[in-house]
């Protein structure tokens, strides 16, 4: 038997319940995966909520960890147990201390990257590799917003950028924050709570504004978002940690200087397994030269998922969280 994290209906923490399952076989073309670390990622709160459905219940929950291969399933070449590996994608079910998901979707993981880095890293990191990579390439001297600076994401951004020559301004809700955000890269930071978001925007880029926004909050930030674009500029929406953006009048869009918005996801990027290949190792790349240092600021036991996402969602965390099973 092996422990997991399931839950039965959609709502609060109180729905994640600590389980005994006998653990899966892989089939064909999949892995078993041991977990050493478990990634704890806002979109973990969105499934269980209901917000993203889970495609059956009881549900699994989480995507992302590291550890080492156990078992393969028929078929599945380059990988052998007692491969260490890690991986961000597949079916939900990572918090368990077993996890069997397609051998597609995990990467071999360097010996100098620990398990814990790892599952802090992979989501959070290849989300920052696609988007300041990829979704709009930033370029050297170039200034940037970037909200939630001092969050999981935020703070892989803030120095990926910095080793990219990058001026990132960070919207940060404290001063502990504005530190944290400082202290990772970021050019300057703006807390929200006491300033107005645009107008220091303005401020800080002599009334040009920025070419591109990543904006993760979604919902109470959508338009401050926009208002800090310069024309033709790029709204990167890529989550909803204060709600979901609805009832947008596309227009808006016009009015506000013919602006581009777009809502990527990994899932949208890392598509191939070549391109997942190519974003991993570019993001093992940056960490092991030190550029990219991973936070692991908070470390839960498995059992405490629910204690862990409260939280998360409270915004009372900074850096990334890692489950121990």
């Amino acid at each position: 038997m092996a422990k997991r994290i399931q839950f039965a209906r959609t709502g609060g923490p109180e729905v994640l319940e600590y389980v005994d399952v006998t653990p899966a076989d892989p089939g064909p073309g999949e892995v078993r995966v041991r977990n050493r670390a478990v990634g704890l990622n806002f979109i973990d709160i969105y499934f269980r909520t209901g917000l993203y459905p889970a495609p059956s219940l009881p549900s699994g929950l989480g995507t992302e960890g590291a550890g080492e291969i156990d078992a393969v399933g028929e078929g599945v070449k380059g990988f052998a147990p007692g491969d260490r590996v890690a991986y961000a994608q597949g079916a939900l079910g990572a918090y368990a201390e077993q996890h069997v998901l397609p051998a597609e979707k995990v990467v071999a993981l360097p010996e100098a990257i620990s398990f814990e880095t790892a599952a802090a890293a992979m989501l959070k990191g290849l989300t920052v590799q696609y988007l300041l990579r990829q979704t709009y390439r930033v370029k050297e001297g170039e200034t940037i917003l970037f909200h939630a600076a001092a969050g999981g994401v935020g703070s892989i951004a803030c120095q990926w950028a910095k080793a990219l020559g990058v001026k990132l301004i960070g919207t940060v809700s404290s001063s502990e924050k504005t530190e944290l955000a400082k202290r990772n890269g970021a050019w300057a930071t703006i807390d929200y709570t006491r300033e107005n978001v645009v107008e220091r925007v303005r401020e800080l880029t002599g009334g040009e504004m920025v070419p591109v926004v990543y904006d993760s909050v979604g919902k109470d930030t959508w338009e401050t978002s926009l208002d800090c674009l310069q024309k033709r500029g790029l709204m990167v929406s890529f989550g909803n940690a204060s709600g979901p953006v609805e009832g947008v009048n596309i227009g808006i869009l016009n009015q506000k200087g013919a602006l581009f918005v777009t809502r990527p996801s990994l899932n949208g990027y890392a598509d191939t397994r070549e391109r997942f290949e190519a974003m991993a190792e570019e993001l093992f790349e940056v960490i092991a030269s030190g550029k990219v240092a991973i936070d692991v600021a908070n470390r839960y036991p498995l059992s405490d998922a629910a204690q862990a996402q409260e939280a998360l969602a409270a915004r009372k965390t900074t850096g990334s969280t890692v489950l121990l099973p």
